[in-house]
């Protein structure tokens, strides 16, 4: 199996395979790969908070044009794995110089299933962009072509509760993977002074209590004719059985009242409204309601300001911190590089990850 990620979260998404009792696990860029049954499969679907999506490798084989490529998934038994009754969609990848178009190639595969079930019955199923019973993904890196099944079916980053967000919402497995990066030790406080559309806090509430972030969502290996619902409610089960009460403080605060209320909607949705101490503020006038604590930080990357105002209101944000989060870890992230630069502080870390399609720096610091 192999699991897709955010660049910057390989290592991150590694350690919660290997605490799942993933095996010969290898991480490669934004994909790790790993070993594992049929139960193993629905537990990663459930409860990996880095992940994207879950793909099942069934069929590799070389090509080295469109010809054979059409010919080698022709004949392929896909008759074997799903039949008229289901929906299936193609998604495509390419590297190299052979086949340049992943449109095209998706294009080709697609006909040659159809093809070969109509030669076979007569007729041929039904294709479906969105959530189709059977989601393939084909992957071709000069000529070699690799043949998965996604059983994820929508992305793992969306968890259902996000149906609003602000203008730059931080990604929900990158907010999951910075707090599984900070180590955080489930009893500390947590601080998310710029809210936005509260991901930091419900990513955190849901870590702290040990939620799983699928289990109020469907997936598409649930629409497989040889899916096991008996094994999936017994792994569903397990998981919630371990579900615990929360330890720490949750701090979410924003100046925005709109943004508030998006905050308690998606914290409704997601479970974990009476979890967070959401409250209206500036974050010019917060600070550490405690000794000690984890500070997140998504601020503005400011796009829209001029690289001198930029660098003036990071310096701001990092004076705030060093005054009023005294003792505290701050985990700040920025597409902004020069303006980070500004913020008058020595990270302890930094490292490249991506946000939205953004690069972005992850830094880390301790205010003492």
């Amino acid at each position: 199996m192999s699991a897709k990620t955010l660049a910057g979260l390989e290592q991150t998404l590694s350690e919660e395979i290997a605490s799942l009792g993933g095996a010969n696990i290898r991480a490669g860029k934004r994909i790790v790969f790993f070993e594992g049954n049929d139960e193993l499969m629905m537990k990663a679907n459930l409860s990996l908070r880095t992940a994207l999506n879950i793909l099942i490798p069934f069929y590799e084989f070389d090509a080295v044009d469109e010809e054979q490529l059409y010919e080698e998934i022709y004949d392929f038994p896909w008759e074997d794995m799903f039949s008229l009754r289901n929906t299936f969609s193609i998604q495509a990848t390419v590297a190299g110089d052979l086949f340049t178009h992943s449109k095209y190639v998706a294009l080709k595969t697609k006909d040659a299933i159809a093809d070969r079930f109509r030669k076979i019955s007569g007729r041929r199923p039904n294709v479906e962009v969105r959530n189709a019973d059977y989601q393939f993904v084909i992957h071709i890196n000069y000529n070699h072509c690799f043949l998965s099944l996604n059983s994820s079916g929508h992305g793992l980053d969306k968890r259902g509760y996000r149906l609003q967000s602000n203008e730059a919402p931080l990604n929900e497995a990158m907010a999951a993977g910075i707090i599984l990066k900070s180590k955080w030790d489930k009893l500390s406080d947590i601080y998310d002074p710029m809210s936005g559309s509260g991901t930091f806090g419900i990513e955190a509430a849901l870590i702290g209590t040990n939620t799983p972030p699928g289990i109020h969502r469907r997936f598409a290996f649930q629409t497989w004719n040889d899916y096991n619902q008996e094994l999936f409610y017994k792994v569903l089960n397990n998981l919630k059985s371990n579900i615990t009460e929360l330890k720490a403080n949750i701090y979410s605060k924003d100046i925005s009242h709109q943004n508030l209320e998006i905050i308690h909607q998606n914290a409704s949705r997601a479970g974990v409204e009476e979890l967070l101490e959401i409250e209206q503020g500036d974050y010019f006038e917060s600070e550490a309601k405690s000794i000690g604590g984890i500070v997140y930080l998504n601020p503005p990357y400011g796009e829209r300001m001029a690289i001198e105002d930029a660098k003036a209101e990071y310096k701001l944000i990092g004076d705030q911190l060093k005054k009023k989060y005294k003792s505290c870890d701050a985990w700040i992230i920025s597409s902004n590089i020069a303006a980070l630069k500004a913020f008058g502080l020595k990270p302890e870390s930094k490292e490249i990850v991506y946000n939205g399609g953004l690069e972005c720096r992850l830094q880390h610091y301790k205010l003492f």
